[in-house]
């Protein structure tokens, strides 16, 4: 009986487990959360003002508006986030030749100092 009980904790670990990695991807989507703001609207207290997508589409636009990515929106306004677009990651940490996203080092990191180089 206590041998059946501990096969069904380590199958409830085991899926558990598997639940929260499946959480964990789909926040790491591939595409990026953006929203059109206004860069003149700062306000300290609630971030940038949300526009209409049309004014970051068009370049006839009144508003200096601009892509934001990320951020949280709280009524019709962002903070938190940035207006650098996110880097699409293959899923590894490795630097690559291309692309602007943080560097994380590392051994046998292609060329870039260290032994061996």
């Amino acid at each position: 009986m206590v041998n059946a009980r501990r096969q069904l904790r380590s199958g409830t670990v085991v899926l558990g487990g598997m639940g929260l990695l499946a959480a964990a991807l789909t926040a790491c989507s591939s595409d990026p959360d953006k929203r059109c703001v206004d860069r003149d609207s700062y306000n300290l207290t609630k971030g940038y003002k949300v526009v209409s997508d049309k004014n970051c589409k068009s370049t006839k636009s009144s508003a200096d508006a601009a892509w934001y990515y990320g951020g949280k929106k709280k009524g019709s306004w962002v903070d938190g986030g940035s207006f650098t677009k996110p880097r699409k990651s293959s899923g590894s940490s490795g630097g690559g030749s291309h692309g602007s996203g943080v560097d994380r080092g590392g051994f046998g990191h292609g060329g870039k100092g260290g032994s061996g180089s």
